[in-house]
Parts: C-alpha cells; sequence; structure tokens
C-alpha cells in the first residue's frame, strides 16, 4: 500500500509512555530540568518566536516555558518543552547562531 498523499506520519510505541512526572528522570540544562528522553525540533527563530506566541495564548501547559537559554555564549538558543497528548516530551528550539547547534566551543 502506498503513501496517502497529505496523511500524517506517527512514530506508535507498543508500550504507552508513562507521564514525565512520573518517568522521574531529567538533565539538568543551564539551571533546568530537561525531560530524557524528548523529541526536538529546530526552527528559525522568528518561526520559534511565533509559536511561543500562539502555544502561550492558547494556554498550553510548559514543562519549561519559552525561555532564552546560554544568553551572552556562542550557543544562544530559545526553547521551550511540552508534552503531547500521550505525555512524550517534545523541545521547540531555535539558534541565536544556527551554525552553532552542534558547537562543541
Amino acid at each position: 500500500m502506498g503513501a496517502v498523499p497529505g496523511a500524517q506520519h506517527s512514530r506508535v510505541s507498543p508500550t504507552p509512555t508513562p507521564p514525565l512526572k512520573e518517568r522521574g528522570y531529567s538533565n539538568e540544562v543551564d539551571g533546568e530540568h530537561v525531560p530524557v528522553p524528548h523529541f526536538g525540533l529546530v526552527l528559525p527563530m522568528e518561526e520559534w518566536k511565533a509559536l511561543a506566541e500562539r502555544l502561550t495564548a492558547a494556554g498550553v501547559e510548559f514543562v519549561i516555558a519559552p525561555t532564552i537559554r546560554f544568553e551572552g555564549e556562542p550557543g544562544k538558543q530559545a526553547t521551550m518543552f511540552l508534552l503531547d497528548p500521550a505525555g512524550n516530551a517534545l523541545e521547540f528550539k531555535a539558534m541565536a547562531d544556527p551554525s552553532k547547534l552542534f558547537a562543541t566551543d
């Protein structure tokens, strides 16, 4: 069977992901407890800002509210975390300098 035009692609897990609060694990990053594991999406900064405004206006409950991390450093980034309806952690990120996304210095 071929792909259906306009169909949404999904990842289906045979076992439901436990809610974030029940997982009890995270990594500390810049003073925040980042949920592990999480799915991340990097957007251009203007798109990230527009999404952050739309989600905030819609009353979305954030795990980590829209924020700027690593201010004044080469890895400066905008980030926000939320949970999808199945409890999976999602990160939306934008880099001040996209070439620094995987920088190690």
